[in-house]
């Protein structure tokens, strides 16, 4: 059960004894720990030996239970750098108590972890965490408690994906998901490998599933996913479908994949929305509708100046519910042309390009290099393009 936040607030920081130096695991007087003294140690130490190695590579923490790898790659993830208060840039501010440790079998315990850190007399809960522990011969393992989470849970094997879900699942739309991811993952060039999917409510219980109970920075977040990659399987938490696989995006589809392929911190976000509009659509439209609608626009603005519109990101459907921009169907267009002539391996250049900044000098820069437009035929530019589709 999820302990609140005001009952953890209740636990007075001076009832607890550090068991180490700095940022070992804090033990409050008044937890129950394991009678025999062999292995309450041992649990302990072992406890403290998987924190200190989980800033290394996941796979590289030797006190993490192979098995388990890939969901505990999550976990870890989260829990890297948690100690760190970035406002009063204090690296270990926040600091690990065990608030409970539940023994469910002979070998297997499962431990709940809250960081938490005191400025003024005023406590501040960073996150806690939920970790299962397995006795091994002479030492303890820890890992994710997703298996241990979804056992009620029921699967289904597409192509290469392995959907996991609690009732009921639309298998036509999780057949048409699993097609689209690999066929986005071949014009990309990643390699089609095995992959688990979980169909969760929302981005809370994908949290709650893999052992974060709760984390300050996801703080009223509703949907979103969490992904891992280990031993060549992808592990995907949807926190952004439904449960039963109604409904998927293929626009969000297309940013997932493509962000396996180039570090967000380059790519370029009206080249990256741009694709998504080509290969996926946007906000429930084809790209064939949004390229429909966009031309109505250009047909009524006969002098528009789309350099100027591109830099503006000028929403031009403006009655519509949701936002089409300029900028993202004109790098649409610019991208069909550029695939078609000079192949894929010049879209992922002018991703590339380095993040959106103010004027779109990168941008400018890179599209004259890679497709001979710049500032001063970029209008007569769009207008052929919108005249040739």
């Amino acid at each position: 059960m999820i302990k609140t936040i005001s009952t953890i607030f209740l636990i007075t920081v001076t009832t607890f004894t550090a068991i180490g130096q700095n940022l070992e695991v804090i033990i409050g007087h008044n937890i129950n720990l394991p009678k025999d003294t062999i292995v309450k140690k041992l649990i302990l130490s072992n406890l403290n030996g998987f924190l200190l190695q989980k800033e290394l590579a996941n796979h590289e923490n030797t006190f993490v239970l192979k098995a388990h790898l890939l969901e505990t790659s999550i976990l870890l993830d989260e829990m890297k750098e948690i100690e760190k208060n970035k406002t009063i840039k204090n690296d270990t501010f926040y600091k690990p108590y065990l608030t409970n440790i539940l023994r469910l079998n002979d070998s297997i315990y499962k431990i709940q972890l809250a960081y938490i850190g005191t400025n003024n007399s005023v406590a501040s809960l960073h996150a806690n965490f939920i970790i299962m522990a397995k006795k091994c011969t002479d030492k303890f393992y820890f890992y994710s408690p997703l298996t241990h989470n979804t056992t009620t849970w029921n699967s289904h094997q597409i192509a290469n994906t392995k959907i996991y879900f609690k009732k009921n699942l639309n298998k036509n739309k999780a057949n048409k998901f699993v097609k689209l991811s690999n066929k986005f993952d071949t014009k990309l060039n990643l390699p089609i490998n095995t992959t688990e999917f979980y169909c969760c409510d929302n981005f809370n219980e994908a949290l709650q599933l893999v052992g974060v109970d709760y984390k300050l920075a996801y703080n009223g977040k509703t949907y979103n996913t969490f992904t891992a990659y280990e031993n060549k399987t992808n592990l995907i938490m949807n926190g952004t479908l439904t449960a039963s696989f109604k409904v998927f995006d293929p626009h969000d589809l297309w940013h997932n994949r493509l962000h396996k392929k180039i570090p967000i911190t380059i790519i370029n976000k009206p080249v990256d929305e741009g694709t998504a509009y080509l290969y996926g659509g946007s906000w429930g439209l084809s790209w064939k509708q949004i390229l429909k609608r966009f031309k109505t626009f250009a047909k009524t603005n006969k002098n528009a100046d789309w350099l100027t519109l591109y830099n503006e990101s000028k929403n031009f459907d403006e009655k519509a519910k949701y936002p089409l921009n300029v900028d993202m169907v004109i790098n649409a267009l610019i991208i069909k042309r550029l695939e078609k002539e000079k192949g894929f391996e010049a879209v992922i250049e002018l991703l590339s390009c380095g993040k959106q900044e103010k004027g779109n000098a990168n941008y400018f820069e890179a599209l004259e290099k890679i497709a001979g437009i710049n500032k001063n035929n970029f209008n007569a530019t769009v207008w052929e393009l919108i005249k040739v589709n």
